[in-house]
């Protein structure tokens, strides 16, 4: 620990005898040893001479300066600056300056300008603390004056061209940090391994220029940074929950008692605290702050470790010291061995850029300022004309947007306010003045200005934007329909609506069809709407109607005079004529065989009556004669057959009701025999061309009433057909 210059002095002198001339003869100086230990401090010691004697009263110092500054220039910390002394004391070895609030560590600095002025002090930086040691070349004490003297010299410098904020100077001829916000001074004690317990007796034991020393408490940000991120080490505070674990206080100097954390990590904060992220974790018996070593967690911070902290050296809570604090005890008079001075970096804070305009207007700016700072307008960023001062400015009238620039004393931090002023667009122009569609749909109408946007309505007069934009899709409209186009430029409208019409016409109504075509004829197509245009895409025709000799597939375009067209497909299809390969009998069954079936064949055994179906039923008895025809009369084809019927039975009683047996329809077979045998297989009678039917006599004697059987044979390509029929009397 440097021994620090005490301020207080004891003259010993004859009072009969003083005489000013030799008093520095007759003077001693005592300095005072704050050693920081358990031993009384040396104030307490200081011995007074016998017969008379006085205290020599500390230096006081007062300092000038509170002023504005813009980044990246330099300026002096004071304006002026005294230190009042006692007589018998002129001078002393170090003085220091530091930024003791809003410190910006690499960015900050304060140096000594016009050294050679100063031969007799050698200033050192020390950016971490931000302090400015200025001391003598030699161990002698170096004059108050000179210390003035190069205090008015040294200036303060920001390198960052957007600093902002206050800074705090204070000046001291004590080597503890001072902070003019609370009026206390702030000392470091390194002592590697030190118990909290034993810190605070140390701190307490210890006294600065007659201020009784503790450990540290902090109630403000501006302390912490002081503290935490400026002193020289790290070490313990003065903050406790061992009385009651979660509950943290302040248990040391005039804060004693006062609570400022309750609860663990996540608790509440009733004053100031700034843990580390955490912090406090109550592992063990973890009751005592202390400064978190840098490298751990966020710069500055506080963690809660046992009494004695880590006991492996190096380790980062291995205790490194402990922070002392002077001032604010009861009963002590101020100690005005230091003076601060501030620097303010002037900001203008403007309100909101005034409302826009169309085509043309002025505006009225208007802006805020740190206090005391004057507000500048300007129209340029750098350099420029100065337009006004003061909070509000009005521009003479404007027709384009114009950007101006507002400060409050700094170049540097000038800041942008814009006068918007946008044109009114020309009235829109359509693309077409009307758009037309064949049929409902959706179209795609279009207009333009010269900027800004169109905003379409559904009416002249209508204020509800249906659509955006240069182009404009419109929903699926079936009737006439009128659309409007209005420009606008961010709020300026040019209120004449443009009106874009939509025509719906109506395409040709065309009916698909189906046609059939005769083999080896021809058909006329008509694409069934006249007063049209056409075109027939199987035959490149242009007519309404085509002629055509085969089948396919024909599509014809009708377009109508607005130009409106319709595809009309017709299918031709081409029909066979029929032809009959055979007709086969089964007893009164019937059945046709065309050469080839086509579904679009009828058939009938009568010539009026016709079927889908081949098969016919109870065809009469005889010649007959088979039809298929093409259902759209493309032609037919004819087949005779015969139909042989055998009565099954007879009543020979000369009624006139079945009185004979015969086969109707053998007489189309002129070589047919039909042979008649009685149950026993006797003959009986044979039918032939010459003789067709059977009276049921034998030699004209009728025969009994009996079941009788019959084979005919038609000629020798038919098989004989057999059966056998009743005879009733």
């Amino acid at each position: 620990m440097k021994n620090i210059k005490l301020a207080t002095f004891f003259f010993l002198f004859s009072v009969l005898s003083f005489n000013f001339s030799n008093a520095n003869e007759n003077m001693k100086t005592f300095n005072k040893k704050n050693t920081h230990s358990s031993k009384p401090s040396v104030n307490s010691n200081i011995k007074k001479q016998k017969k008379s004697s006085f205290v020599i009263d500390p230096p006081k110092l007062i300092a000038q300066g509170d002023q504005f500054y813009c980044p990246q220039t330099s300026i002096n910390i004071v304006t002026d600056f005294r230190i009042d002394h006692d007589i018998a004391e002129n001078g002393t070895q170090v003085l220091y300056i530091q930024i003791s609030s809003g410190y910006s560590s690499g960015l900050d600095r304060l140096e000594l300008t016009n050294p050679t002025l100063h031969p007799n002090i050698i200033t050192s930086w020390d950016a971490t603390s931000g302090k400015l040691r200025l001391s003598g070349t030699t161990s002698a004490d170096i004059p108050y004056a000179d210390f003035v003297s190069a205090v008015k010299d040294v200036v303060f410098t920001n390198s960052s061209a957007t600093a902002s904020g206050t800074r705090t100077f204070s000046i001291t001829i004590g080597q503890a940090n001072y902070l003019p916000s609370t009026g206390h001074y702030y000392l470091f004690i390194p002592n590697v391994g030190v118990t909290w317990t034993n810190a605070r007796d140390l701190a307490a034991s210890s006294t600065y220029y007659g201020l009784q020393g503790y450990l540290a408490t902090i109630l403000s940000a501006d302390e912490a940074k002081l503290i935490g991120e400026q002193a020289s080490g790290t070490g313990w505070i003065g903050g406790s929950d061992a009385e009651t674990e979660g509950v943290w206080k302040w248990v040391t100097g005039p804060e004693t008692g006062t609570i400022f954390w309750n609860g663990n990590a996540n608790g509440s904060t009733p004053n100031y605290a700034f843990w580390n992220t955490g912090e406090p974790n109550q592992q063990g018996d973890e009751d005592y702050a202390h400064i978190t070593q840098p490298g751990i967690g966020t710069r500055g911070s506080w963690n809660d470790l046992s009494n004695t902290g880590s006991l492996t050296s190096g380790d980062p809570y291995q205790p490194k010291g402990y922070i002392v604090e002077y001032g604010g005890m009861p009963g002590e008079t101020l100690l005005e061995i230091a003076a601060s001075t501030k620097i303010t970096i002037p900001v203008a804070m403007p309100a909101t850029d005034p409302a826009p305009v169309c085509d043309s207007g002025s505006f009225t700016f208007n802006a805020t300022a740190t206090a005391g700072a004057t507000i500048r307008w300007f129209d340029a960023l750098v350099g420029g004309n100065l337009l006004a001062t003061g909070p509000t400015y009005t521009t003479l009238p404007l027709t384009a947007t114009t950007t101006y620039y507002v400060d409050a004393g700094c170049e540097s931090n000038r800041k942008p306010v814009k006068a918007t002023i946008y044109a009114t667009p020309t009235t829109p122009i359509a693309e077409k003045d009307t758009y037309t569609n064949c049929g409902a749909g959706s179209l795609t109408i279009k207009a333009s200005s010269n900027i800004g946007i169109i905003n379409w309505y559904a009416s002249a007069t209508d204020q509800t934007i249906i659509s955006q934009g240069t182009t404009f899709t419109t929903p699926i409209i079936s009737s006439n329909t009128t659309y409007y186009a209005e420009a606008s430029n961010n709020g300026c409208k040019n209120t004449t609506r443009t009106p874009v019409n939509i025509v719906i016409n109506t395409p040709p109504a065309v009916t698909d069809e189906t046609l059939p075509l005769c083999q080896f004829k021809s058909i006329t197509l008509d694409a069934g709407i006249s007063g049209m245009s056409y075109l027939w895409s199987n035959a490149n025709e242009a007519t309404q109607q085509i002629t055509v000799s085969k089948g396919g597939k024909y599509t014809v375009v009708v377009t109508s005079p607005e130009n409106c067209s319709s595809t009309k497909t017709i299918m031709v299809e081409e029909h066979m004529i029929p032809q009959i390969a055979r007709v086969d009998v089964e007893g009164t069954r019937a059945i046709i065989y065309p050469v080839k079936a086509e579904d679009y064949f009828e058939y009938s055994v009568d010539g009026v009556h016709y079927q889908d179906s081949t098969v016919f039923y109870d065809v009469p008895g005889g010649l007959q004669t088979a039809y298929a025809r093409e259902k759209n009369h493309c032609g037919e084809a004819e087949k005779q057959f015969v139909v042989l019927v055998f009565p099954p039975f007879f009543t020979p009683n000369n009624d006139t009701y079945n009185d004979i047996w015969e086969v109707t329809g053998m007489e189309n077979y002129p070589q047919a025999v039909v042979t008649i045998f009685d149950r026993y297989g006797k003959l009986v009678a044979q039918l032939t061309r010459f003789k067709m039917s059977w009276d049921g006599t034998l030699n004209q004697v009728p025969l009994p009433a009996s079941d009788y059987w019959y084979a005919l044979k038609v000629d020798d390509s038919m098989p004989v057909l057999r059966g056998h029929f009743t005879l009733k009397r």
